[in-house]
């Protein structure tokens, strides 16, 4: 009989083996061991990540508040042929002025006895309220007192992407703010120089980020990693805006 060669055979074969050949594996303890340290890996990054991820929401947020104020007033400037100011702006006129500008608001009260209405009420009307959300200093030791309150209780609207606006616009006071709270009052960190900017409306029509040359919270104390000053963190918007690693650099 004659010898003969299968090459089909052959083939088989070797796929058979090439399939179904035994291989190295990992133990169950080798398994165990490499899960763990994903974990600690994981377990070490991933606040961090989200850490960096909300303060770049943060940032963000504050640049588009400022973007959306400024060009409110400059529509209003346009309108009326001169720019609204801190002198002729009219006591409490300014919340309406706002919302004429910035389309699609919720209307909050004024922030002192409204507190039904008001999204972020003086403190002193809402001792009792059981939701109430206190905001905090820049280093988070000192929540804000009632004097502080005071700037916010002029007028307050929600634009239609969440921020609270807070506003200080009475005649006997010179001075005139708009504060935002960036990413709305019942989202933490509720912190001044966090989430919590302030802005200074002034003479000549322009709105300037607190903390810059001639603003009311420019002193350092008011933005300082070292401060214990109760209002530290109000005068931190000037510094969020133009200083590169400010929200990288937050304090815990």
């Amino acid at each position: 009989m004659a010898l003969g060669f299968d090459f089909r055979q052959f083939i088989h074969l070797r796929f058979y083996n090439k399939i179904f050949k035994f291989k190295p594996a990992f133990t169950l303890a080798e398994i165990l061991i490499t899960l763990g340290i994903i974990g600690i890996v994981a377990a070490l990054t991933i606040p961090t990540l989200m850490s960096s991820i909300q303060n770049r929401q943060l940032e963000v947020g504050l640049k588009n508040a400022y973007s959306t104020l400024t060009q409110a007033l400059k529509m209003y400037e346009q309108d009326n042929g001169y720019p609204l100011t801190s002198s002729n702006v009219g006591s409490r006129k300014l919340k309406s002025i706002l919302m004429k500008y910035i389309k699609n608001v919720k209307d909050c009260g004024w922030g002192q006895s409204d507190i039904q209405k008001s999204c972020m009420p003086n403190i002193a009307y809402a001792k009792d309220s059981q939701n109430y959300e206190f905001y905090m200093n820049y280093d988070g030791t000192d929540v804000l007192d009632e004097q502080f309150y005071s700037y916010f209780d002029d007028g307050q609207f929600v634009m239609n992407n969440g921020m609270l606006v807070l506003l200080e616009n009475v005649s006997t006071n010179r001075y005139t703010f708009i504060s935002v709270d960036v990413n709305g009052h019942k989202k933490k960190p509720n912190r001044l120089g966090h989430d919590l900017f302030m802005f200074q409306l002034m003479d000549d029509g322009q709105l300037l980020p607190m903390g810059a040359k001639n603003t009311y919270f420019r002193s350092i104390t008011y933005c300082s990693d070292t401060s214990t000053n109760g209002y530290n963190g109000a005068g931190c918007t000037y510094r969020a805006l133009y200083e590169k690693d400010f929200f990288k650099n937050l304090p815990k």
